[in-house]
């Protein structure tokens, strides 16, 4: 940057540089040794910046461990010491993406309350901690028996990855190398173990996931049910039942109607085979390697898309409950950038399998052979910044580079965020995150509806590009003040914003299909029809088999007495009588 003056005259014309950190090059804690790595202007070497990592960590996950635990002994976390006994009600599962964040998480629990094995993964010299530092009782400073994981949580603790290669043609399949970094943390030696979980995508379509993880049984007629995108309200119709959960998932995602809805929908899926998967091992805490950064990045992008609702609950602490379970859904790296989290995997010589970025747009068919390679490097060209969340994460790490305090202010700011009303019983049946009540009548008052609603006709607002003549006057629809009916045949009345918006948004480019789609619904949303309502959900457009398989739903209703007469017309004496 220079100033009005000439640099080829003047010496002083050009503005210096502004320092990276604010003082000097000294580590600002020690104040002995030169920095290696800037902390937001703090400078910090490579021997104090493992302690404070490890601090960091600890000061966001141990409050959470222990039930029930009081406002004041939360709050007596000093330098990541607790006092008291740490002690999970449940077991743990670690969500493994194979990312950055989600590395560094396994290596912060390993070293922090697990034995790992001394030959794997050996922490470099800088990151020794003082063990007396973190409390008497800190499963470090104890002993144990043989295959225990340190008295923290019961059970083996496990690791859960979800494998997305199937969407994404050419995409090689990682668990192989997933499992290989879990099994390093072992130690054969004392008998200690990780279990490693690896689920596929699809699984969400499948049955057998579904049966293996505990889940409630799905009526018969359920399970050929589907939801109708082409509407609004979301009537659920009958659908082929033959197809595989591999090409459901594709049918799934391929029928979405934006680029963000595609990627909004697979960390959706994503999230609830992780949460069901952790429920099945009766554990109390899912951990997830969400950095700062990139939670940050979440937020902004699930504002946008309408789920700041469930922001508020996600961005401090998440409570997933059950009539008979609740599972912490805990972000222990809240507080750690992608920054520390890249460096602390580097100076660990920690191993990236590295994640693939979630696609915009999925294929009807699954693709194989040469075909997969055309077609993936087709989407590789055109699903850059196509979706709401690619545009936030660019703009947000571009705004990081020179403010390094962005997406501190960002977290901060939405943690104090709270909301008016409360969750409607039971959340969102597909996402299962909290839902705010009334959401169709909310989107009915501040949304045009349709480009024939009178009140945009009166506008005068442009058309989309793809409207060739505007509609007139005689051809608008009357604006309705009555209140959207529930019904039990519809799944728009069951869902947050989020995902009602993520069905039936529509692409200003016209680039949604107008088409009658049958979308196949995940096995907890079918679950969800008989766990709710007791009995099967009404469908429309289901044929005379299906009807019969179907049990009945008794709705209140006044009849007139024609109708009634002709119920039981059949049981009726003739009233002429005999002549």
């Amino acid at each position: 940057m220079s100033s009005c003056g000439n640099p080829a005259t003047e010496q002083d014309a050009l503005m210096t540089r502004r320092q990276k950190f604010d003082k000097s090059k000294t580590c600002v804690k020690c104040k002995e040794h030169q920095g290696h790595i800037v902390i937001r202007h703090a400078v910090y070497c490579k021997t104090c910046f493992f302690p404070l990592v490890s601090t960091r960590f600890r000061k966001v996950l141990g409050p959470t461990i222990n039930p029930a635990r009081s406002a004041a002994k939360a709050a007596n976390v000093r330098g990541g010491r607790l006092r008291g006994r740490l002690e999970a009600p449940g077991s743990l599962l670690i969500g493994f993406s194979g990312g950055l964040g989600s590395t560094a998480l396994l290596d912060l629990v390993a070293k922090s309350y697990f034995y790992r094995s001394s030959s794997a993964s050996a922490p470099p010299p800088e990151a020794a901690e003082d063990n007396s530092s973190k409390g008497s009782e800190h499963p470090s400073n104890k002993s144990r028996e043989d295959g225990e994981s340190g008295g923290v949580w019961k059970g083996k603790p496990a690791v859960c990855y979800v494998e997305v290669a199937s969407i994404l043609p050419g995409a090689r399949d990682r668990t192989e190398d997933v499992r290989a970094i879990v099994q390093s943390y072992c130690d054969p030696a004392s008998k200690f173990e990780i279990d490693f979980i690896p689920l596929r995508l699809e699984d969400a379509f499948d049955k057998t996931w579904w049966k293996s993880v505990g889940g409630s049984d799905i009526d018969r007629a359920a399970k050929d049910l589907g939801i109708n995108i082409s509407n609004e309200n979301l009537p659920i119709n009958t659908r082929d039942s033959s197809s595989t959960p591999l090409e459901s998932l594709h049918t799934y995602l391929s029928s979405l109607p934006t680029p963000t809805a595609v990627h909004s929908a697979i960390s959706s899926l994503i999230r609830v085979l992780l949460i069901y998967t952790a429920a099945s091992r009766e554990a109390s805490h899912l951990l997830l390697g969400s950095t700062l950064t990139s939670l940050s990045v979440n937020m902004i992008s699930g504002i946008a898309q309408g789920a700041g609702f469930a922001m508020v609950s996600e961005g401090v602490e998440e409570v997933w409950k059950t009539k008979d379970q609740s599972i912490r859904i805990v972000r222990p790296l809240r507080d750690i950038g992608i920054k520390e989290s890249a460096f602390w995997s580097y100076w660990s010589n920690l191993r990236i399998v590295g994640r693939e970025r979630y696609p915009t747009t999925v294929s009807p068919v699954p693709n194989t052979g040469d075909e997969s390679v055309k077609v993936a490097s087709a989407m590789i060209k055109n699903q850059r910044l196509t979706s709401i969340d690619a545009l936030t994460q660019d703009f947000i790490m571009g705004l990081e580079k020179d403010y390094p305090s962005t997406v501190s202010t960002i977290a901060r700011t939405i943690a104090k965020v709270t909301t008016k009303e409360k969750s409607v019983e039971g959340g969102c049946v597909v996402c299962q995150r909290p839902a705010q009540p009334n959401v169709q009548q909310w989107k009915a008052r501040i949304s045009i509806r349709s480009y024939h609603d009178e009140a945009f006709v009166k506008s005068k607002h442009p058309l989309p590009p793809h409207f060739t003549a505007p509609p007139t006057l005689d051809e608008v629809e009357a604006p309705s003040t009555s209140p959207l009916p529930i019904s039990t045949h519809e799944l728009a009345p069951r869902l947050c914003y989020a995902c009602h918006t993520t069905f039936t948004s529509r692409s200003s480019r016209g680039s949604a299909t107008t088409d009658s789609v049958v979308l196949p619904l995940p096995e907890w949303v079918k679950a969800s029809f008989h766990t709710n309502t007791g009995t099967s959900a009404t469908v429309i457009g289901s044929d005379d088999e299906a009807g019969e398989l179907q049990e009945e739903h008794w709705r209140k209703r006044q009849v007139t007495q024609s109708e009634m007469k002709e119920q039981i017309g059949e049981f009726l004496l003739d009233d002429t009588g005999p002549e």
